[in-house]
């Protein structure tokens, strides 16, 4: 397969290149800074410049993938897998803490560019006979789950990413696409700390698992990384 990771130069990102390099699959992996994405390079000949709070840059990376003499394998064969795993936490936690300009950052990254991403590979997609895109989402965004509060731009944004999936599995299901929202458990990440139970190649292994056997039978849904639905 031919799949493409946002956001891979550390963490999860990384592991799903890793492991997905290792399976001999064909992946293009992305990072805002690919002159330090060192190991990343390691594992991938195909790393590619994307800042997902850039729409100019996203749409450039689109440009850059449908270039058929650099990417060859793209014309012929399409992107079978897109995962949009980049994301950013919030580091206002409490409503005291809010601004527009906050709540604008995440969602940038975490809801808009996911969709700006498809939008610019779903030429490629189109081309494949998978056709699956994976939104690395998180169980926060439940909002039937939410009895905490606090987080309120990343709450939002996941949940208003797991809408704009749904969307997008309506109007592309019918062309062949799954289009699913994954949340990939608690890792040990800067994000998620030293204490979180499943290591980044323990939650990158089910994600892949997902990736590679989902089909359109999970169109729309929203899951665990184990696979198990998740309540809206």
């Amino acid at each position: 397969m031919n799949i493409l990771i946002t956001g891979a130069n550390r963490g999860i990102g990384l592991e799903l290149a890793r492991i997905a390099a290792a399976r001999k699959h064909t992946v293009f992996a992305t990072a805002r800074k690919p002159q330090e994405a060192s190991e990343l390079a390691t594992i991938t000949p195909h790393v590619l410049t994307l800042d997902v709070s850039d729409e100019a840059s996203i749409a450039a990376l689109g440009t850059t993938l449908a270039d058929a003499k650099r990417f060859p394998m793209l014309k012929d064969g399409g992107l079978d897998v897109l995962i949009n795993n980049a994301g950013v936490s919030s580091t206002a936690k409490q409503l005291a803490e809010l601004t527009s300009a906050e709540l604008t950052r995440v969602f940038m990254v975490n809801s808009f560019a996911p969709l700006l991403v498809t939008k610019a590979c779903v030429d490629l997609l189109r081309r494949s006979k998978h056709k699956l895109v994976l939104h690395i989402t998180s169980q926060l965004g439940s909002i039937a789950n939410n009895t905490g509060g606090s987080s309120y731009p990343y709450r939002a944004s996941k949940a208003a990413l797991n809408q704009l999936n749904r969307s997008l599995a309506a109007e592309l299901g019918p062309g062949g696409f799954t289009c699913i929202a994954a949340h990939p458990g608690w890792v040990q990440t800067d994000m998620g700390g030293p204490k979180a139970p499943l290591t980044p190649a323990q939650s990158a292994e089910h994600l892949l698992k997902i990736a590679e056997e989902s089909d359109a039978t999970r169109n729309g849904g929203f899951f665990n990384y184990d696979g198990s639905k998740l309540p809206w």
